[in-house]
């Protein structure tokens, strides 16, 4: 199994320096844990889609520490850059910029952009601090297409066969849904991917943004149409449409939902918060949770909103039952 290390100052150091040495090492944020190599090391990157089994299109996010370490490798900032970021940095919001010429293009997925953040988990920072603000590229921690991980334990099942793996063990992650993504480079700004920064909120501070259906690989890690799967099929089924759906199937199912008292044998219930914070940040655990039942199907009751924080809530659910 991969080593989990707790983030003392020099589990940091040595997290570091296999970075430096062309190494990916997994790390928490505040989202969903992360693994990740320089920015501009090819090697390193190499290793992290190699580890991954990810598409080669698809881009990775650029971890920096503030807008200064932002502005080290895109083109374009602007006033709106710094509005965002004055507000939302660090925290769950990635912006997709023209790339910076020294920037390799197999850091940015193949393309002429890069998306780029600042995370807030405390050891993320610690880490990126012990780089002397040198940036970190990272998708989540988990095999291409599977479940992102929100524990360590999370990344060592993943990758159990990477034994020389380091991952730096931050809790469990505080929002459990990948960070927003929004598009600066199209004529409006264009969300591409939602996120606990909520579309009404970004509207809020730059006024018209656009939030076309993405369904698609594309500027924005996360959007191909199945993602975020779990490996048992799945399915989403409209609100108390539950005893419905379970009245047709007779095989054992792991029933995501409000009311499990709907739920009877041979089914298993698990009971999901209405709350969408809540949801958000308990919906991979939930998933990981019922692959492990060996059931036939999961299904997943469809929440009560696709506005607000729940835009997010359902995005993933759509791509993990597509």
């Amino acid at each position: 199994m991969p080593i989990i290390l707790e983030p003392t100052d020099l589990s940091i150091q040595r997290a570091a320096e296999a970075m430096r040495a062309g190494q990916a090492v997994a790390f928490p944020t505040e989202t969903v844990y992360g693994l990740g190599a320089l920015t501009h090391d090819p090697r390193g990157i190499a290793e992290v889609y190699r580890m991954k089994w990810r598409p080669s299109n698809n881009p990775l996010i650029a971890h920096v520490l503030d807008a200064h370490g932002a502005r080290e490798i895109v083109e374009g900032w602007d006033p709106r850059c710094d509005e965002l970021t004055s507000r939302l940095w660090p925290g769950p919001l990635t912006l997709v910029l023209p790339r910076r010429a020294n920037v390799p293009v197999e850091a940015a997925g193949g393309r002429a952009t890069i998306a780029v953040r600042s995370p807030s988990h405390p050891v993320a920072r610690r880490l990126l601090q012990e780089l002397g603000g040198e940036s970190i590229s990272a998708p989540s921690a988990n095999r291409s297409g599977h479940v992102s991980p929100t524990l360590a334990s999370h990344v060592a099942e993943d990758f159990a066969t990477e034994l020389d793996l380091m991952i730096l063990n931050g809790g469990r992650s505080e929002f459990g849904l990948e960070s927003t993504v929004l598009d600066l480079t199209t004529a409006r700004p264009t969300l591409l991917r939602p996120g606990t920064v909520t579309l009404e909120s970004l509207r809020q501070i730059l006024g018209d943004v656009d939030a076309p259906e993405v369904h698609e690989q594309g500027a924005s890690p996360g959007t191909a149409p199945r993602h975020y799967a779990p490996r048992t099929p799945a399915a989403l089924i409209p609100i108390n449409g539950i005893r419905a759906a379970l009245a047709l199937e007779p095989r054992p199912c792991a029933v995501l939902c409000f009311d499990p008292s709907h739920v009877p044998s041979p089914h298993t219930g698990i009971t999901m918060p209405r709350d969408a914070h809540l949801y958000g940040s308990t919906l991979y655990d939930a998933l990981r949770s019922a692959d492990t039942l060996g059931c036939a199907r999961i299904l997943i009751e469809m929440p009560p909103s696709a506005d607000g924080l729940w835009r997010a809530v359902v995005d993933r659910l759509r791509r993990a039952t597509a």
